[in-house]
């Protein structure tokens, strides 16, 4: 029980990674609250949690979250009812993969909203109660293409490198605040779009992984479980590459 009597948010806690991390917190005793973009997607994943285990702590909201004052009253309410706020997974973003010759600005300006400002607004919101409390955990996550790119839709990778200056920056802005802030960057993951993808296109990939195999979810819940607990308490400022040594 690595994280008993925590309290976290995960946002894009509803569906794949997001859901994974969520699982393996309350696993090991957490109260988690599951940030998701809708009502009815984070209703659909509380009752599946709650099939799993009637026993977990778990809740959701749904704020949104380029809406600094909406994340604001989510987190003073989660504040209110469980008497603290320990970690935060800012976890919920888009991916695009258009051609710079038909990139339209609006498309840059939505992922740039979504992967960036909103980790921007949800930290701020957290490290304010963190302080206040005597720390917390921040953690982000961010994607292999942030270290080496991808061949289209420029904005995901540019908008995950800036994940990773928030993370490393935040990090030494927060600690003199006890609080810890931590990036974990994911490869190919078997997510429900990768599980889409025809052989002939997953093959190829998993030939560029030198461990043979994509991941599963439940890899990177595990590093975000890691980061999160008291194991690295002195870790802070870290990208965790969790992409069985994929380097393309």
């Amino acid at each position: 029980m690595l994280l008993q009597n925590k309290v976290a948010v995960v946002t894009g806690g509803t569906r794949g990674i997001g859901l994974a991390i969520v699982e393996k917190f309350l696993e090991n005793g957490a109260s988690v609250i599951l940030f998701g973009s809708r009502k009815e997607t984070v209703d659909k994943a509380l009752s599946s949690l709650n099939e799993k285990n009637p026993a977990w702590q778990v809740s959701g909201m749904f704020p949104d979250l380029n809406k600094p004052d909406e994340i604001a009253r989510a987190f003073s309410e989660i504040k209110q009812k469980y008497g603290a706020l320990d970690i935060l997974v800012n976890n919920a973003g888009i991916s695009q993969r258009e051609s710079l010759y038909t990139y339209k600005p609006e498309d840059f300006e939505k992922i740039m909203n979504l992967n960036v400002l909103s980790i921007l607004y949800a930290s701020q919101a957290a490290a304010r109660i963190m302080k206040e409390q005597g720390g917390g955990v921040i953690l982000n996550t961010s994607s292999m293409v942030s270290i080496y790119g991808q061949p289209s839709g420029v904005g995901y990778p540019a908008s995950k490198s800036a994940v990773n200056g928030i993370t490393k920056s935040l990090a030494r802005e927060l600690g003199r605040d006890h609080i810890r802030v931590n990036a974990v960057a994911p490869g190919v993951t078997e997510t429900d779009m990768v599980k889409a993808l025809p052989d002939a296109v997953i093959q190829p990939l998993i030939a560029t992984i030198p461990l043979g195999r994509v991941g599963k979810p439940e890899d990177v819940a595990n590093a975000f479980l890691f980061l999160a607990s008291d194991m690295a308490s002195y870790v802070s400022g870290e990208v965790l590459s969790v992409d069985g040594a994929a380097r393309s």
